[in-house]
């Protein structure tokens, strides 16, 4: 079942997408515990389900609580969140790497096209110096997809880098520029440039190392003093296997299996597939995690299945792909 269903994630479109997620929620349902346990204690019957909105979602803490699996097996990977001492990091077992292989590559492709067609380069050092970062994981495989010899990850060398984007651009070259976001205001407050051929993409996260900024502000200052019309983001987390993208404005795209809901902040059972509310993500990705989770994150989705992004739930745990607000 979960090799049929796998073959299926990829080659999903908007009619199939619904019918898919249902057959994902029971096969999850009928092989994991845990999410079999959370359903049964909200009485709900798997088998009567008919509608991605009536499907539960399984609060994101359990990932910080309990072992999300579903079917046994040993993992090939455990993915771990980034946070501070005083928080518990999530951590998601993946049975098998080459799905979130796939996952991310097809989004690269579907957002950005051919990563040889880039110069990639990662500004990530609070995940460079960790060893088991999902983020780190995809940029590390673009890279080397990128095959260009200037692509690479960065952790506090500056100059170094500078020097790199400069050359770059007098090469013309199209090059990512992929960083959590205190490290490019660091970055854009020592050099003022003018990027005429680089995509600066944001992932997120001041991690307690600056002052909080909006979404706006810190676009507004990376902008500024990077010499570029847009900043794109990325939208992921330690507990999903598939991303998101912004090209401007904060308002990001899911890939095909990945759908966005809103529920109720006064009902959780209250969901919606457009609208403002709290985030709820179906990953089909997460085969053998749990493709239904409910986040801490606050955001709108608009009628076209967009959506952005506006802060998390009060008392919700810092984290570190999640610290920026909007």
């Amino acid at each position: 079942m979960a090799i049929e269903i796998s073959q299926q994630v990829f080659n999903i479109n908007e009619s199939g997408f619904d019918r898919l997620a249902i057959d994902i929620f029971r096969f999850q349902y009928e092989r994991n515990p845990v999410y079999k346990s959370f359903t049964d204690a909200l009485n709900i019957d798997p088998y009567v389900i008919d509608a991605v909105t009536k499907i539960p979602f399984l609060p994101i803490r359990f990932f910080k609580t309990h072992v999300i699996k579903t079917t046994t097996f040993e993992p090939e990977f455990i993915f771990e969140s980034s946070g501070t001492t005083q928080t518990v990091n999530s951590r998601h077992y993946v049975k098998d790497l080459s799905v979130y292989e796939r996952s991310f590559l097809y989004a690269f492709e579907r957002f950005y096209g051919d990563p040889g067609e880039w110069c990639i380069i990662g500004l990530l050092p609070s995940y460079l110096e960790r060893n088991n970062s999902s983020l780190i994981m995809m940029v590390d495989r673009l890279v080397k997809e990128s095959h260009h010899p200037g692509s690479g990850f960065y952790l506090y060398e500056h100059d170094k880098l500078h020097k790199m984007l400069m050359q770059l651009e007098t090469d013309r070259q199209k090059t990512l520029l992929i960083g959590v976001s205190f490290a490019l205001l660091d970055f854009a407050e020592k050099y003022a440039m003018q990027l005429k051929h680089t995509v600066v993409m944001e992932t997120g996260g001041m991690k307690g190392r600056r002052k909080e900024l909006t979404r706006g502000e810190l676009h507004k200052i990376l902008k500024t003093r990077l010499g570029v019309d847009t900043i794109h983001s990325e939208y992921g987390m330690t507990e999903l296997l598939s991303q998101a993208y912004s090209k401007s404005d904060g308002i990001f795209e899911p890939v095909p299996w990945m759908k966005i809901l809103v529920r109720a902040e006064d009902d959780p059972f209250d969901v919606q597939q457009k609208g403002a509310g709290i985030i709820n993500v179906i990953d089909l990705a997460n085969i053998y995690s749990c493709s239904f989770i409910a986040t801490d994150d606050v955001g709108k989705i608009f009628g076209d299945g967009k959506f952005e992004i506006s802060g998390r739930v009060d008392n919700s745990d810092i984290r570190g792909c999640s610290l920026l607000i909007v």
